[in-house]
């Protein structure tokens, strides 16, 4: 994107002059790159000292210039017709700018309330058993508004010492979290009773608020001083 490309938009967002789709870019590049507020600031200000300048103590020698000519009689000049035009237009230019900022605060707040408050729907996941452990199942149930959830297991066979389930969430090859070298992320580690059974409430990654990068959970057997290698084959897996 070219720098006038920029400006215009700056210039046009201050002065509430964007259309929807220009305004959207606008708030697409300012999440992008930051530094723009710095330049929406820098326009806000050189329109403010635009009609309130700051103001300026004269030299010793001007002042007193000044202080000596406003005693001395003068000749009676014709008034000067002050130009009332332009100064309207700068303080128009400075309330069209001050709301434009006020508008984009609001909106960025409205946003910020919306994305936090929305209420998210559950997510459940039905796992199967692989040709390791055909008769195994779980389910897994997300509130991904509380980042908890509910793993529960049945007919997993327990497992000999030293060894541990582990149930992995695999994402999206995109998906912009940090994972194994196989899309995954390490969720929890557990083991069943003689029964092969489990229930357990844990914490979930925050992935799962953004529930299309995940593409399904599984269980792998691991060693239990190293899980996260993610070494094992999977028991239990499932699709949304």
């Amino acid at each position: 994107m070219s720098s006038e490309h920029l400006e215009l938009l700056i210039a046009g967002y201050v002065l509430g002059d964007l259309d929807p789709a220009e305004a959207a870019e606008f708030e697409r590049l300012l999440e992008q790159n930051p530094a723009i507020a710095q330049e929406v600031e820098d326009m806000q200000q050189a329109l403010e000292v635009t009609y309130d300048p700051p103001e300026v103590t004269p030299p010793t020698h001007l002042r007193s210039a000044i202080l000596n000519a406003s005693v001395t009689p003068r000749r009676v000049r014709t008034r000067r017709s002050i130009p009332w035009n332009g100064i309207l237009n700068v303080i128009a230019a400075g309330m069209i700018l001050t709301l434009g900022m006020n508008n984009y605060s609001l909106h960025r707040s409205l946003l910020q309330y919306q994305a936090e408050n929305r209420e998210l729907k559950e997510i459940v996941f039905a796992l199967r058993g692989t040709e390791r452990a055909k008769t195994a199942s779980a389910k897994f149930e997300v509130d991904p508004n509380r980042l908890e959830a509910t793993l529960t297991v049945q007919n997993l066979p327990p497992l000999p010492p030293g060894k541990v389930y582990a149930l992995w969430t695999v994402l999206k090859p995109e998906a912009p979290f940090t994972v194994d070298n196989l899309n995954s992320i390490l969720t929890v580690a557990f083991t069943v009773d003689a029964q092969g059974n489990a229930t357990q409430s844990i914490p979930v990654p925050k992935v799962y608020r953004n529930g299309e990068l995940v593409t399904r959970v599984a269980v792998t057997a691991e060693d239990a001083v190293a899980p996260q290698r993610h070494q094992g084959k999977a028991v239990l897996t499932s699709q949304l």
